[in-house]
């Protein structure tokens, strides 16, 4: 005779085998319990995290932060419109960005990322073998439209976002750029938080990288993931394109006349 532990063990394994390898095989016990509870799954956490252990599933674990800040005290940097508090009410009101290093049998790589701070979606990223790389905008830029809408992009002091080409960019597009007043990664927290995230979750995981086009291919399928599929603890355990939806469902909630 089985016991009705061992039975609901039983059932609950191949779930939790399918969500943490849908998942990039990145979530530990707490993502992956979460998830469960977005699927109705009724389970204890202390009981995922018993039968990942069983299972041999462990998660992605942070590494160290490579300093990728490159300051030219020559140039002249726009003011710091952000102060640390990387916070937005709505999409498209703030923006930050960063770029890290991917090593490759072929040499190095520069990814960069553009992250809406609302609800940590990655709006841009463009993989390059120069550090003078720029991020590409995969959407659409709202800029400055009759003044009621600012779209402030916030980075580091790096010169490759002081430079004047980068900041002619922005101006075209009227959003008005701001830059960390220190010089180090708390300036630009949250987007070297989405680096790191991307470090571990895909990076390190596949290492080594053979090609260079191989990074190129993975980067956007992990994006796409990030975007759509994880879980992010700082928006209450769901995926950014989810918020961004929720935000829009319940301003045009608010939009509506009351009769």
């Amino acid at each position: 005779m089985r016991s009705a532990r061992v039975l609901r063990d039983d059932e609950l394994l191949p779930q939790i085998q399918r969500v943490w390898q849908t998942n990039m095989q990145v979530y530990g016990a707490d993502k992956v319990w979460r998830q469960l509870k977005r699927e109705d799954v009724q389970v204890a956490r202390c009981t995922v995290e018993r039968l990942m252990k069983r299972l041999g599933l462990k998660g992605a674990r942070r590494g160290k932060v490579m300093r990728t800040t490159v300051p030219d005290k020559a140039l002249t940097c726009p003011l710091d419109r952000v102060n640390r508090q990387f916070k937005a009410d709505r999409p498209n009101q703030l923006w930050v960005s960063d770029f890290t290093y991917v090593s490759t049998w072929q040499g190095w790589l520069y990814v960069a990322f553009v992250i809406d701070v609302f609800a940590r979606r990655i709006v841009g990223w463009q993989v390059s073998s120069s550090l003078c790389c720029m991020p590409w905008n995969k959407r659409c830029m709202p800029g400055n439209r009759g003044g009621w809408m600012v779209l402030v992009h916030h980075s580091d002091r790096g010169s490759q976002y002081v430079s004047i080409r980068y900041t002619e960019r922005l101006a075209e597009a009227g959003i008005e750029p701001s830059v960390g007043s220190k010089g180090d990664s708390y300036d630009n927290a949250l987007a070297e938080t989405i680096n790191g995230l991307y470090k571990t979750e895909l990076i390190h995981k596949r290492a080594p990288w053979k090609t260079r086009e191989d990074v190129e291919l993975a980067t956007p399928e992990w994006v796409a993931w990030f975007n759509n599929q994880r879980l992010l603890e700082p928006i209450d355990y769901i995926p950014p394109a989810e918020a961004e939806v929720n935000y829009y469902r319940q301003f045009a909630r608010e939009a509506i006349p009351v009769a």
